[in-house]
């Protein structure tokens, strides 16, 4: 199965923000190269809230080129298998800690934001970071830091806002 028909079954099963996911759906109908920053008309991108809930925090990365403080995510890859691969993989990635886990459950969220290079329509999900987690700043990030829940509004903006919601929900 390609990442492109992975993205259609995981927003297919997706059960909330119906308008915002049939956007999604349009779009992959509508863009053989959705999934790819190739893709000028927008793409889908995957993300991963890094969250340590015995702790009551989250890790954020200020973003170099966005100068704001988000959750780690990115681009898909050719080598992601699934949309959930794509955001463990931005996740460890960009955080630097090693034996994160998915929260259950597929995404938490949808999130669509212009950027510098296109649309991003970002499939947030959320990560729980292992006991004794060290984070490690990557080439991609200013800076790393953990959050308390209640201090994610004073940093971050409102999509961050909502995505620690939801995720908190979840659990």
């Amino acid at each position: 199965m390609s990442l492109h028909d992975d993205a259609v079954l995981v927003l297919k099963g997706y059960e909330d923000q119906g308008e915002l996911r049939q956007t999604y759906l349009d779009h992959l109908a509508e863009h053989p190269d959705g999934m790819w920053k190739a893709c000028a008309d927008g793409h889908i991108t995957a993300s991963a809230l890094v969250i340590d809930p015995e702790r009551g925090r989250v890790l954020l990365t200020l973003h170099k080129k966005l100068r704001m403080w988000l959750q780690m995510g990115g681009h898909c890859e050719p080598g992601d298998a699934t949309l959930a691969s794509a955001a463990l993989r931005e996740g460890t990635e960009e955080s630097g800690i090693a034996g994160l886990t998915l929260l259950p459950g597929g995404p938490v969220r949808l999130d669509r934001h212009l950027t510098p290079c296109a649309w991003h329509l970002d499939v947030q999900y959320a990560a729980l970071a292992p006991a004794g987690a060290v984070e490690t700043i990557s080439d991609e990030s200013l800076d790393l830091r953990w959050f308390a829940y209640g201090e994610v509004a004073d940093v971050a903006d409102d999509s961050v806002v909502r995505l620690l919601e939801a995720t908190r929900a979840r659990l």
